[in-house]
């Protein structure tokens, strides 16, 4: 199991499948425990996320893409995300730590640029490791995405895009490029 190199990967398949481009901002939720084959909230995994970290940062880095990843429960699914995404957010006050906040929230506060923790964010498109549940943080409307693989390690990982929501009626003409 090569969890950086997956994770690469998996990010450059799904920037490309939800259309993501420079200014987009993708949402990650994780559970590493998941991804080492436990329990959901019982063996978060610092060095696991390290590599997720940096596998799907890096791509997005690259591509003008925005991290925001997810904390757990314990620090009620804040969104840890860098400063420019969202100049005008409020920030909340709380440092993410492996049992308040996730090992990959932890990681993302620690490495990313002008790191933040806001309430909550309306992300362009997700990926969601080990069933965390991002939905509340992407835009109204969510697609899901297929990808080549829905697993990472032992945990079981789902995707989305959104789409501007139609308006109008039987009349309406849409913009196929946004579909």
């Amino acid at each position: 199991m090569n969890i950086k190199s997956d994770c690469k990967a998996i990010a450059s398949e799904l920037i490309e499948k939800a259309k993501l481009s420079k200014g987009d901002i993708l949402v990650v939720g994780c559970s590493t425990s998941e991804v080492v084959g436990n329990k959901i909230g019982t063996n978060s995994a610092e060095d696991v996320a390290k590599e997720i970290f940096e596998g799907i940062y890096g791509v997005l880095n690259e591509k003008g893409i925005y991290l925001a990843v997810q904390c757990c429960e314990h620090l009620n699914r804040a969104i840890v995300i860098q400063r420019e995404a969202i100049p005008f957010a409020e920030r909340v006050n709380a440092i993410p730590q492996k049992k308040a906040g996730g090992s990959l929230a932890t990681i993302a506060y620690q490495s990313m640029p002008n790191a933040i923790l806001v309430e909550e964010i309306k992300a362009d498109a997700g990926m969601d490791i080990g069933d965390t549940f991002i939905g509340m943080h992407l835009k109204r409307v969510a697609v899901p995405l297929r990808l080549s693989t829905d697993t990472l390690g032992k945990a079981h990982v789902t995707f989305a895009r959104t789409r501007p929501k139609f308006v109008g009626g039987a009349r309406a003409v849409y913009d196929e490029n946004l579909l």
